[in-house]
């Protein structure tokens, strides 16, 4: 690049975009990359308050803001996204399809450690619409030597892609309820619309719904009765909390699951239960779920309709931001 007066610029390649802002109207590109100035832009350029412009002088060690970024762009990106075209030097991702939104957070810290480089993102295992912006990326000066852009460029794919959208997956959902209250027909069951209302966006296709009375030799056979039918998740509402008579963590037990987690560092949510009956998860729920608006549930779900097998560690670490 060669930095030249405005004045001297006529019949030169511009080497980056130029934003007009009109404070409170709008802010937008004025002038855009490989530009040639003609005698005309130059009282618009003085106009911008730009005395000085800096012209393109090619140099095989030296990558351009945009062709940086779009690199950058290409690299970071797996399945479920595409890029936009470079804007005054930033390239964003998006999803084509919705889905959950996947980040190698420990890649993303190492492309961002290198000097020069700024790539942002979205928060790991949010849900994502298509066409919203998940990630951006550029670079900080006007032209970035080409063996940092290709360190991060080795970064961004060597472990595989560092961001990716999950399609969610429709699975048959089985959904039993507990309480000898419910059973009895003391209490109307208001659990059951509330997972209907949370989990039909994601897909899901009710395979039924049974009632018990808190009894653990119920739940467990009604839980594998689901499996047996082809449910692809089993839901346990009710009977989590500590009380002699809460015995649904006794029945999912007793169904002979691989119980991950009993407890999650969550709140609301901290009665959760996560366990898997074969590949099927089977999720006890408090009662929290039927009242709170956002609670354990809206974090774990998502990523069960996305194909994932959670694991405890994972769910310890909810407990970074899971108040």
């Amino acid at each position: 690049m060669r930095k030249v007066p405005v004045t001297e610029a006529a019949g030169m390649v511009l080497c980056h975009d130029i934003t007009r802002i009109i404070p409170g109207r709008e802010k937008g590109r004025a002038f855009r990359r490989g530009q040639v100035i003609t005698p005309g832009d130059i009282p618009t350029l003085l106009d911008l308050g730009k005395e000085h412009i800096y012209v393109w002088e090619s140099e095989d060690s030296l990558i351009h803001e945009d062709e940086a970024a779009l690199s950058l762009a290409r690299h970071a990106a797996g399945p479920g996204l595409k890029w936009d075209q470079p804007n005054q030097g930033r390239v964003n991702l998006r999803p084509v399809h919705d889905g959950l939104l996947k980040v190698d957070v420990d890649q993303l810290n190492r492309v961002n450690s290198l000097v020069d480089i700024a790539m942002a993102t979205a928060h790991n295992n949010r849900v994502v619409k298509k066409g919203q912006i998940v990630a951006g990326t550029r670079v900080i000066p006007l032209a970035i030597r080409r063996e940092i852009l290709e360190e991060a460029e080795e970064i961004c794919s060597q472990a595989g892609p560092m961001i990716t959208v999950k399609p969610f997956q429709p699975l048959w959902l089985g959904v039993v309820t507990t309480g000898s209250e419910v059973y009895s027909g003391r209490i109307q069951d208001g659990f059951c619309s509330v997972i209907k209302q949370k989990a039909s966006p994601f897909g899901a296709r009710m395979l039924g719904q049974v009632i018990v009375p808190d009894d653990p030799f119920l739940i467990s056979h009604e839980v594998r009765q689901f499996v047996a039918g082809g449910a692809e998740l089993v839901l346990v509402t009710g009977g989590m909390s500590v009380d002699p008579d809460d015995v649904t963590p006794v029945g999912i037990r007793a169904t002979g699951a691989e119980v991950i987690s009993y407890g999650a560092p969550v709140l609301p949510g901290s009665m959760f239960m996560l366990a898997y009956l074969g590949h099927v998860p089977v999720c006890g729920l408090p009662g929290c779920v039927m009242f709170n608006s956002v609670t354990i549930f809206d974090l774990i779900l998502p990523r069960i309709f996305a194909g994932e097998r959670i694991s405890r560690s994972e769910i310890v670490s909810l407990g970074h931001g899971g108040l």
